[in-house]
């Protein structure tokens, strides 16, 4: 039985394929492993498939671009148990697997490689990722997840081959990696991490890394997969900011010292409001497609929304359209009643601000409360 695969993307590395197909090897051999080293190749063109056929890796071809696709297909394509996966361009030392190994076995169902705690060779990473990048997205990922990992990023890891297939992870480009650890913490998998090193790639041409577009699929990644700190947080500050600050301009001007706060501000604070209440309603919405979808894990807290009787939302905003118009009428009539003439601004518009602002939130809350309802209908696949 193969209990482990040494798994490897691979794009035109034949600089450095022969180096690290035979230290995997070698050390399955010196530890007395049964399994395999596994290239998983996108491409190809510089004869990195004849070097690896010869070195006695098995070769899977994965059409679809990305690194990420090549290590969906590589896993699907595994024969081990358990699958380690690294660079194939000589930057992880394939010699020294056994704590990967170890704490798969222990029943870890994903264990990371730490970079900054095993060492990183000089010039192996460039400053801007070693001080700036990796620290500020890992950062983000255990602020955002719960996380006790230190390096999202590392590219030498190990996981439960079964485990990870049940993520059905999907993203194809460099974003997997931090795919990988966000699902798995979003389902609860055992997860750890082990000191490792990074040493300067074999390369003479550039990495296929792209420092600014995979940094920002890598932020995106994390926040599109943690709606609170997206949508939640910053919608309930913009409410409570236009709500504070309304309550006071609507009674008159308020004044800090030498400045003064009137209608311009209660303008500004009104817009905050509406803000706030339409970045809450997307976080409805995206709670709603990861109940429907499986975009995320679905908790019973998350299945509450489900409940959730969107009429509720169209009445109110029915409700709040009629006190808008009843507003708006009693403007209308201040105004009748100095025969239309030129009102007092800073009178006039703490009643016409309020007025606009409930008609606008109004008809906001009916219409999503239909858009709720159709996130609810069942797909033709049965799901709900």
């Amino acid at each position: 039985m193969c209990e482990l695969t040494i798994l490897m993307p691979c794009l035109n590395e034949a600089e450095t394929l022969q180096v690290c197909i035979r230290n995997a090897r070698r050390f399955l051999s010196e530890n007395q492993v049964e399994g395999e080293v596994l290239i998983a190749d996108n491409g190809s063109t510089d004869g990195s498939i004849e070097i690896a056929e010869r070195e006695g890796a098995r070769v899977v071809h994965i059409e679809q671009k990305g690194y990420g696709s090549a290590l969906i297909g590589g896993t699907k394509a595994a024969l081990g148990k358990y699958v380690i996966m690294g660079d194939s361009d000589d930057s992880y030392d394939f010699l020294h697997l056994m704590p990967f190994l170890e704490k798969l076995r222990e029943g870890y169902e994903l264990v990371m490689g730490n970079r900054f705690a095993g060492g990183i060779e000089r010039d192996a990473m460039p400053w801007s990722h070693r001080y700036i990048g990796n620290p500020v997205l890992s950062f983000i990922g255990r602020l955002f997840y719960r996380s006790k990992i230190r390096d999202f990023h590392c590219g030498l890891r190990g996981y439960n081959k079964e485990s990870i297939l049940a993520l059905h992870l999907h993203t194809s480009g460099m974003e997997y990696a931090s795919e990988m650890v966000v699902k798995s913490e979003l389902s609860g998998l055992r997860i750890t991490e082990v000191p490792t090193t990074l040493k300067k790639d074999g390369r003479n041409r550039p990495p296929h890394l792209r420092s600014f577009r995979d940094g920002w699929r890598h932020l995106k990644f994390l926040f599109i997969y943690a709606p609170s700190w997206l949508y939640l947080y910053p919608g309930i500050a913009l409410i409570v900011i236009g709500l504070l600050g309304s309550g006071v301009l609507v009674a008159g001007q308020f004044r800090v010292g030498d400045v003064v706060f009137g209608i311009h501000t209660l303008l500004y604070c009104m817009f905050f409001l509406i803000m706030g209440i339409n970045i809450l309603l997307l976080f409805e919405f995206t709670r709603i497609y990861a109940c429907t979808s499986g975009f995320l894990p679905v908790s019973e807290r998350t299945k509450r929304i489900l409940q959730f009787r969107e009429d509720r939302l169209i009445f109110g905003g029915g409700f709040l359209v009629l006190a808008g118009l009843i507003v708006s009428i009693a403007a209308l009539m201040t105004w009748s009643g100095t025969g239309y003439a030129d009102l007092v601004p800073e009178q006039v518009m703490r009643i016409t601000i309020p007025g606009a602002a409930m008609l606008e939130i109004g008809v906001q809350f009916i219409f999503s409360g239909f858009f709720m309802g159709t996130l609810k209908v069942p797909r033709q696949d049965g799901t709900s």
